[in-house]
């Protein structure tokens, strides 16, 4: 048996090369995409079961974010769905400078990436002004029992923060900031990475190595993080 195997396996594969033609770069990449993969779901089912176990005092997503810009009148949800719209487009453009990057075809790999940066810059700045709606509250707040100065004390809220919350439930929030906050950082690092492969395309260096696989490899990680978002936007915000 065992002088068979030895027979056998260099004929199915001698080691040197990739048996799946992935190269170890992409290879890690998905590993990596795998693993936060089931670090998010760890934290939409944690928000899950915490929702279902406080039913009755947990917020209602669409009655808490409902402020636009510029505009006084409530439109629940419009501007995450904004923001989602936003995220969407940007892994479009991400989609044509991979494209771009297969035909070799630097300007438009530029052009591309350059869309993808101000989309994901848009999207964490608009990420940036819910936070702060949240945060600052309704002018009228609510009133709840808050802990000051180690005394429990009956007093009208705004906002929301890790202790307290003007909406209901205080775990609302710290789902929420702990949540989009750990996206939007993903978010923000994708965008310090996309301008750090525009600027080597700039530099010609794809050209020298003679493949554009980097802005395949950023472009992996960028979906990933639109596809999560989708799942955050559906879990947290719609249910």
């Amino acid at each position: 048996m065992s002088d068979h195997a030895s027979t056998d396996y260099p004929a199915n594969w001698g080691g040197g090369v990739s048996p799946l033609k992935v190269s170890y770069g992409k290879m890690f990449m998905w590993f990596f995409l795998i693993s936060d993969a089931l670090t998010f779901s760890a934290f939409l089912s944690a928000y899950g079961f915490m929702r279902h176990k406080f039913a009755g005092y947990w917020p209602e997503p669409s009655k808490v974010f409902h402020h636009f810009p510029f505009v006084t009148k409530e439109l629940p949800l419009a501007y995450v769905g904004l923001m989602t719209f936003i995220l969407i487009m940007s892994s479009v453009t991400m989609v044509l400078a991979v494209e771009a990057g297969h035909r070799k075809d630097k300007k438009s790999v530029m052009i591309w990436m350059l869309l993808t940066i101000v989309g994901g810059f848009a999207f964490v700045g608009s990420q940036a002004w819910e936070w702060f709606h949240f945060i600052t509250g309704t002018e009228q707040g609510a009133w709840k029992d808050v802990i000051v100065d180690g005394k429990l004390v009956h007093k009208i809220v705004h906002g929301a923060n890790l202790t307290f919350n003007e909406y209901g439930n205080s775990l609302f929030g710290a789902f929420f900031f702990f949540i989009t906050g750990f996206h939007g950082f993903h978010v923000f690092s994708g965008v310090l990475i996309n301008i750090t492969i525009f600027i080597m395309v700039a530099r010609g260096v794809m050209e020298k190595r003679g493949h554009y696989e980097m802005v395949e490899k950023v472009g992996l990680y960028w979906h990933f993080v639109d596809l999560v978002w989708v799942f955050v936007f559906t879990f947290f915000y719609l249910l």
